[in-house]
């Protein structure tokens, strides 16, 4: 097996001025690949992620989860004093992020002339729910505010139509915290080539707009977007579509590949739903797909998740329960002895 090696941002440090989810996870990230990251609140009450957990007056689990690994300092960025304190640490740093509404760094004479001045070759990433600039640039909102306005929630619907809120934020952590880390890696690149610092612009509205790939190819293949739950990878087909199972469990089929279907059609013992498949022609969302959709769902429906899961043991089908959080944090594939927080999904080998 490869030896690991050290991790590639060893030596790279950061202040991390953000809140909540998109920044803490972003630098979390950043910190997985070696980097020292210095968390910063204000004095009090600090980041509002501290309170958010069931059990009053204990630190969260939640911000326990995200800030793992970091060294966390307090300074009040009023506090001229304090604030000076900071900008010397500016002149060491390799990045700072930060996810303050547009405006309110160069009100506390943090702008980006100011630390650029004190460090011409900082990297400083600001992320924002619609962007520094714009008409919408001052507004609040979270996570379903920025799915609504990326046309991404009205897709992410069952077959009423009802947008369902997924319990993984997209926007905080694909258009956040993901695009955040493309852009300080990008940037610290072009500066460790010779270029100077930059400032990242994240908007997190533009980013799951621009990753919105299946609905933009919808509108442009039809003119209008996909019905929801009714599109090639949301419910339109039986290969690629969620089941009961009579436990009231559920077991995902991914079998988009026409291989897959036909082996998971044998596997299933009806051999005859083979050539109902959209490679074949047949129509997304059409009648005919919908009545196969019911078939599958039936033949699930006698069986339990367990014996599901036996009947495609070993077939190569993509066939997969669907695991509640706990059976998968104990799962083969996923557990990680003697660490109770998520691992880092990147690892560097030789």
């Amino acid at each position: 097996m490869p030896t690991p090696v050290d991790q590639p941002l060893r030596g790279i440090r950061i202040l991390d001025l953000t809140r909540l989810l998109p920044g803490p996870m972003a630098t979390l990230q950043l910190a997985d690949m070696g980097a020292d990251v210095i968390k910063i609140e204000e004095p009090g009450a600090g980041d509002p992620a501290r309170a958010m957990g069931p059990f009053p007056g204990e630190l969260s689990q939640f911000f326990q989860v995200v800030n793992r690994g970091k060294q966390l300092v307090r300074l009040d960025l009023k506090n001229a004093d304090q604030r000076e304190q900071l900008l010397t640490m500016v002149e060491t740093a390799d990045v700072l992020v930060e996810s303050f509404r547009p405006g309110v760094m160069a009100r506390l004479g943090l702008g980006w002339e100011v630390l650029k001045a004190r460090n011409p070759t900082l990297v400083v990433c600001a992320i924002s729910g619609y962007g520094q600039a714009g008409p919408m640039a001052l507004m609040a909102g979270h996570d379903v505010n920025y799915l609504a306005s990326a046309g991404m929630l009205e897709q992410n619907a069952g077959s009423d139509g009802k947008p369902a809120l997924a319990n993984l934020q997209v926007a905080d952590l694909l258009g956040g915290s993901q695009t955040a880390v493309q852009g300080i890696l990008a940037a610290l690149l072009a500066v460790k080539m010779g270029g100077p610092g930059r400032y990242v612009d994240v908007s997190m509205t533009h980013a799951v707009f621009a990753n919105n790939v299946m609905p933009l190819v919808a509108v442009k293949n039809f003119g209008v977007p996909a019905q929801p739950g009714r599109d090639l990878l949301t419910g339109g087909v039986a290969c690629y579509n969620v089941y009961r199972t009579s436990d009231a469990r559920y077991v995902a089929v991914g079998a988009l590949e026409l291989k897959f279907w036909e082996l998971f059609c044998a596997t299933a013992g009806r051999p005859d739903w083979a050539t109902q498949h959209w490679a074949l022609g047949q129509v997304v969302g059409c009648d005919d797909a919908l009545a196969l959709i019911d078939a599958v769902a039936g033949y699930f429906s006698g069986l339990d998740l367990d014996a599901a899961m036996a009947h495609f043991e070993g077939v190569d089908c993509c066939v997969s329960a669907v695991l509640r959080m706990d059976e998968a944090m104990e799962s083969a594939l996923l557990k990680n002895p003697g660490l109770e927080v998520i691992r880092s999904p990147v690892s560097f080998l030789y």
